[in-house]
C-alpha cells in the first residue's frame, strides 16, 4: 500500500484499473447497508383484543424490526391491549433469508451490525442471539477490460482516496443526520448529486478517486453517484463517528459482524411471544377519521378500531393505503415522492466449499463493469459450504433464474477460478419484483427532496404515529435504526394514550 496512507488504493492496482478502464466511467463498487431474513414464515391468526370490546389502545401496522420491537415495549410496558397487523404471510419486514439447508442461511436483505449500532446489538443479546465476523481474510478480486487483479486491502471492504474522504468528512459535520433539512447550507448542498460534487472536485472519469465513491453510492443507495443527492449522502456519513472510512470498511467498520441465523431470526424470535396479538396476511387498506378519538382500519380481516396507530411501514409503502380524511398535503406529498425503487437485487451461489480461500482470496469480486456490483464471502463460521452473495443491477442481469446463475458463474470463474462454474444452488431476490409489501429495500434519495420535505417525515398525523427505520434519528436506513425507531413509536404512543381525549398532538 501507499506509504502516506494503508486507506488509499495501491500504485500497482491504480496503474491495473487505469490501463484496464482506458478512461471509461464506472458505477460499480463496494459499501453496504445491511437489510436481511430467515426463510422461515411465521403465520399467525386474527388477535384477541382486550381493554373495552371491539376497541384497541393500539395498532401496530407492519412486522418487520420496527413494528416488533415497538410491541415489545408495549408488553414489556404492560399494554396488552394492541394488535401487529402485518400483510405478508412472514414477519421481519425487509430481512429475509435464503434457506439453504442445515441450518445455513443467505440474508436476501441487509445483514450487517457496525461499531455505534447498539439498538440492534442490544437486542440480539437480549434475545439470546448470537453473532459472529465477517469474512474477509485475503485478497480481494477486481475484474477491469477482461483484466484481472488481486490485492489485500486494509480492513476489507472499499478502498475511498482519503484525501476526497477528508473533503466529504468534514462537509458531513455540518449536515445532522436526523434532519439534513436544517444544515447551515442545506439548500445549497441539497441542489448537488454526489456526481456533481465529485465533478467539482476535478475528478475525471477515469481517475481512480471516482472508483470507490461510484462503489459506495451504488452499494449503500442502490444506484451510481448521479442518482444520490449530496446533502442525504452526507447525512449518512455522519451516522458514523469516523466518518466514511467508517461505513466502508469491514474490520471496526460497518459490515464487521453479521447474526447467526440471519438478521430475520429477531423478528421472529419477537413474533413468538405475540400468540394472537399478530395477524399475518392481513393489509390495511383503508384508515377512517386518523383526525378522530377512535380509528378505524379497513383490512383484509375486517375493520379493527383503536385508540392509536404506529405505522411502522417505508413512507413509499404507505400510499396502498387510502386514507379518509386525506393526510395533510405536505406528509402526503413526502410519501408521493419517496423513492420506490432502486435498481438493485441480491443474488446468491452455493458451493460444497469456500474453495477460494485455499487461493488467498477473500470471495470479493468487484467488477468495474456489467451486472454484478460487488460480491463477497457469505459463508457460514464453520466453513462447511461456500456462499458467495453479492449485489448485481437489476437492468443489467436477466430474470431468467438459469441465464441469471450462469452470467454470474462466468464472471466468478474469470475472478476466483473453474470451480465457480459449478454451484449447488442458486438464488436470487429483487425486492422490487417479489415483493410488493416491500417495493425496494433501500431508498437512494434524490436532490431537492429533504429541503422541501424533510419536515414532514416525524410529525405524527392525529392519532398516527410514523415508525420504520427511515424515521430513525441515529443510523437511519439500517436494521438498527429501525429497532431505535420502534422503541421511539412505542414510548409516543404511549404518552399519547396517557393525554385526555380529544387532544391530537
Amino acid at each position: 500500500m501507499d506509504s502516506d496512507n494503508s486507506n488509499k488504493p495501491s500504485l500497482a492496482r491504480r496503474r491495473f484499473l487505469a490501463q484496464a478502464l482506458s478512461g471509461g466511467a464506472i458505477a460499480g463498487g463496494l459499501a453496504l447497508t445491511g437489510r436481511a431474513g430467515a426463510s422461515a414464515a411465521l403465520s399467525g391468526g386474527k388477535a384477541g383484543q382486550t381493554g373495552k370490546p371491539g376497541l384497541l389502545d393500539v395498532v401496530i401496522i407492519g412486522a418487520g424490526l420496527a413494528g416488533l420491537t415497538a410491541a415489545r415495549d408495549l408488553q414489556k410496558a404492560g399494554c396488552e391491549s394492541f394488535r401487529v397487523l402485518e400483510a405478508r404471510d412472514r414477519v421481519g419486514g425487509r430481512t429475509y433469508n435464503h434457506d439453504l439447508g442445515n441450518g445455513v442461511i443467505s440474508e436476501a436483505g441487509g445483514q450487517w451490525i457496525g461499531p455505534g449500532q447498539t439498538a440492534i446489538a442490544d437486542l440480539a443479546r437480549q434475545l439470546n442471539v448470537g453473532t459472529f465476523d465477517q469474512y474477509y481474510q485475503g485478497k480481494s478480486t477486481f475484474l477491469a477490460g477482461g483484466v484481472r487483479y488481486a490485492e489485500e486491502i486494509s480492513g476489507g471492504g472499499a478502498s475511498i482516496d482519503h484525501r476526497l474522504a477528508r473533503k466529504l468528512n468534514d462537509l458531513a459535520r455540518t449536515v445532522p443526520h436526523e434532519a439534513p433539512w436544517k444544515a447551515p447550507n442545506a439548500a445549497e448542498l441539497d441542489q448537488l448529486t454526489v456526481a456533481d460534487w465529485i465533478s467539482q472536485q476535478g475528478v475525471t472519469l477515469s481517475n481512480i478517486d471516482k472508483i470507490g465513491l461510484n462503489s459506495s453510492t451504488s452499494l449503500t443507495f442502490g444506484t451510481p453517484p448521479a442518482g444520490v443527492g449530496l446533502l442525504h449522502y452526507l447525512s449518512w456519513i455522519n451516522t458514523a463517528s469516523d466518518g466514511l472510512e467508517s461505513l466502508e470498511r469491514i474490520e471496526d467498520g460497518a459490515q464487521e459482524t453479521r447474526i447467526n441465523g440471519g438478521s430475520q431470526i429477531l423478528s421472529i424470535k419477537m413474533a413468538e411471544t405475540l400468540g394472537d396479538k399478530l395477524s399475518m396476511s392481513c393489509p390495511v387498506r383503508k384508515i377512517v377519521d386518523w383526525d378522530k378519538d377512535i380509528v378505524e382500519l379497513h383490512t383484509d380481516q375486517g375493520i379493527i378500531r383503536t385508540r392509536q396507530v404506529i405505522v411502522a411501514l417505508n413512507p413509499a409503502l404507505c400510499n396502498q393505503i387510502h386514507f379518509s380524511p386525506a393526510l395533510p398535503q405536505g406528509r402526503a406529498e413526502l410519501q408521493k415522492r419517496w423513492p420506490a425503487h432502486a435498481p438493485m437485487r441480491k443474488t446468491v451461489h452455493v458451493y460444497s466449499r469456500p474453495f477460494w480461500r485455499d487461493k488467498g482470496l477473500n470471495g470479493q469480486v468487484m467488477p468495474t463493469e456489467g451486472p454484478l456490483i460487488w460480491a463477497y464471502d457469505n459463508s457460514p463460521p464453520d466453513g462447511s459450504v461456500g456462499v458467495l452473495a453479492a449485489f448485481t443491477r437489476t437492468g443489467q442481469l436477466s430474470h431468467d433464474p438459469a441465464e441469471a446463475q450462469r452470467v454470474l458463474s462466468d464472471i466468478y470463474a474469470q475472478a476466483l477460478g473453474e470451480e465457480a462454474c459449478h454451484p449447488t444452488q442458486f438464488h436470487d431476490y429483487d425486492w422490487g419484483k417479489v415483493d410488493p409489501w416491500s417495493l425496494t429495500c433501500i431508498h437512494p434519495i434524490p436532490p431537492r427532496f429533504w429541503t422541501q420535505w424533510g419536515e414532514f417525515l416525524r410529525p405524527p398525523a392525529g392519532r398516527l404515529i410514523w415508525s420504520g427505520t427511515e424515521t430513525a434519528e441515529i443510523w437511519g436506513g439500517t436494521m438498527d435504526g429501525a429497532i431505535r425507531s420502534g422503541h421511539q413509536a412505542a414510548l409516543t404512543v404511549l404518552q399519547a394514550l396517557n393525554q385526555p381525549q380529544g387532544s391530537l398532538s
